[in-house]
């Protein structure tokens, strides 16, 4: 009789063991569904409100000038490139001019990866530094990978979704090349830390930042020579108001995708990236750019590979 009990209550332990881990489970993935569908959430037809503002300098010049605040609006369309239960791609494309003429910019893309541990992190200049993550320290986390316009990498970073009292949001800290709006005004530092925070609302989503302006230089110390505040605000609409964006896409989906596949291969080699600024006095995305949608392959593959060093 008593090998019998102790038989019962050692299936009995082993049932509650086994109970135990399918809850894991489940839980777990619950919990990476409410991330799949508030990264999804991102995507479809939106008005969006750009906001920066320069909040603080620590320069030592007497003659600094901070950025000019920044109000732009536009309208956007976040398209889903790739679903999949591990890879989310979101091309965003912008709608620009008058209603009855759009013209179609295709704009930045947001890749979401779960558990990813390769990783390009910007260093300075036009190159990114190859990492490799280890796997416990990217467990039930999201990779954002940020491309720039013409597919090349812009900035990355993984952190947890957090899904807490209504709210759902995903934030980190990054470093990034300039942004476009300081770019072109701005030479006094080269380097933008980024902290960034999405986060899904009852509206839309939000893209809030808390941005760093750093110099950096070799074997000196990082400086901080001023931080901004960054506030977009994506309100969604309906999807046809972004008509004429899908209508692009659709047309010009497929060089895209060669240009991405180009960039997946060069990424897989898992090397350090060093991008030339121009190759016969144009920057990449004007040689992107000027394709038709039928151009083959090769010829993609030839243009990002004469501004690979």
């Amino acid at each position: 009789m008593f090998p019998e009990i102790h038989n019962q209550l050692k299936m009995k332990k082993t049932f509650i063991a086994l109970l135990a881990v399918v809850s894991g489970l489940n839980a777990q993935m619950s919990k990476k569904q409410k991330d799949i569908e508030a990264i999804k959430s991102m995507s479809g037809c939106y008005k969006v409100a750009f906001n920066f503002t320069e909040t603080f300098n620590y320069s030592d010049k007497e003659d600094y000038k901070p950025s000019k605040v920044k109000h732009d609006k536009a309208l956007e369309w976040v398209e889903v490139v790739t679903d999949g239960n591990n890879e989310i791609q979101l091309q965003h494309l912008l709608i620009v001019g008058p209603p009855n003429q759009p013209h179609i910019v295709k704009h930045w893309r947001q890749d979401w990866l779960y558990e990813n541990q390769d990783f390009f992190m910007f260093d300075k200049g036009t190159t990114w530094k190859y990492n490799e993550f280890p796997k416990d320290q990217v467990k039930g986390q999201w990779t954002q990978k940020v491309y720039q316009v013409d597919d090349s990498p812009r900035y990355e970073g993984s952190a947890t979704w957090v899904h807490v009292d209504g709210k759902s949001f995903w934030e980190n800290a990054t470093d990034a090349p300039l942004a476009r709006r300081e770019i072109t005004k701005r030479s006094d530092y080269n380097v933008m830390h980024r902290r960034n925070r999405h986060e899904i609302t009852k509206d839309g989503w939000i893209h809030n930042q808390d941005n760093d302006k750093v110099i950096r230089e070799d074997n000196k110390d990082d400086f901080l020579l001023a931080q901004e505040k960054g506030y977009n605000v994506y309100t969604k609409v309906a999807d046809n108001k972004c008509k004429a964006a899908q209508g692009w896409w659709k047309d010009n989906k497929g060089l895209w995708k060669k240009v991405r596949k180009k960039w997946s291969k060069t990424f897989s080699e898992k090397k350090d990236i060093v991008l030339k600024e121009k190759v016969n006095n144009k920057k990449m995305y004007s040689h992107l750019f000027a394709l038709k949608a039928d151009t083959s392959k090769k010829e993609v593959n030839k243009i990002i590979e004469q501004f690979l060093n």
